[in-house]
């Protein structure tokens, strides 16, 4: 006594999803919503060749559209400079002066950072936001 085609897809489909999990790779539920579409095929009554031809086109089809979708979004900036990934971006502070090679102390959540400054221009102080921090450096825009 063998299993039905559509359980084997159904435990395909299971894997699929169980690796997903472990690897965080999305494009495994794209193959694993294939499969799950295998299954429904031979469900329905079709042969192999066409369970195996429905779960491809589903599976490679949505994977090929999450792969569109993905490289239609913009890119991310870098982690330093992403407030997504670090809060005091776009944080203000309170330059009291610089020095002459473009760095200053500035006082921040409780304690003295150093920073760099970054735009065009002398710069002066006075307020400033946090646009990016480079290990322990916040790297200083002047505020509008």
């Amino acid at each position: 006594m063998g299993m039905a085609d559509s359980t084997l897809w159904w435990v395909a489909a299971g894997l699929l999803v169980a690796v997903e999990l472990g690897t965080g790779t999305f494009y495994l539920l794209m193959l694993a919503l294939g499969a799950a579409s295998g299954a429904l095929a031979a469900h329905g009554g079709a042969m192999p060749s066409i369970q195996l031809v429905v779960a491809a086109l589903v599976g490679g089809g949505a994977v090929a559209a999450w792969h569109v979708r993905r490289m239609r979004q913009p890119k991310a900036p870098p982690a330093e400079a992403n407030r997504d990934v670090n809060l005091d971006i776009g944080s203000r502070v309170q330059v009291p002066a610089w020095n002459a090679d473009g760095t200053a102390r500035v006082p921040y959540r409780g304690a003295t950072w150093s920073a760099r400054h970054s735009g065009g221009g002398a710069p002066r102080p006075g307020p400033h936001v946090i646009v990016a921090v480079q290990g322990s450096e916040l790297v200083l825009q002047p505020a509008d």
